[in-house]
């Protein structure tokens, strides 16, 4: 698995890798949602796009994850698989196709709820590696 939580306080945090930033960003992105639900059990059945743009690398991977608690708490979708973009000029973009279904807790158990993306101890290395602790 590509991805690994770690306890964190009252926090659960997420260790990503991939053989790049859109390949860790994806893993990240499982990883959270993996916290959220067993996404072994989430079928790719509905599409949606979601699009960021910040500052830094940072920024944006924070900002890409904040939109998809924003969509599943709005939304009530769940996600478990990502086509990730990343862009960079001026600025860095993201989009992202985001896979998944709505949250059915008859299909999906229910795990921990995100609050809020952190960026206490980010790190989000070009290279592969991404680190983030989310408040539950």
């Amino acid at each position: 698995m590509p991805y690994e939580q770690f306890d964190h306080t009252a926090d659960v945090g997420v260790k990503a890798w991939g053989e790049g930033l859109e390949e860790a960003v994806r893993e990240i992105a499982r990883g959270m949602f993996d916290v959220i639900t067993d996404i072994d059990t989430v079928d790719a059945v509905e599409e949606k796009v979601v699009e960021v743009e910040s500052d830094s690398l940072e920024m944006l991977v924070v900002d890409f994850l904040s939109e998809l608690v924003f969509v599943f708490e709005v939304e009530g979708m769940v996600f478990s698989d990502f086509e990730i973009e990343i862009h960079e000029d001026d600025s860095y973009r993201l989009k992202a196709r985001c896979f998944g279904e709505k949250m059915d807790l008859q299909k999906h158990p229910q795990g921990s709820a995100i609050k809020a993306v952190s960026y206490h101890e980010i790190e989000v290395d070009r290279e592969g590696k991404v680190r983030i602790i989310f408040d539950v």
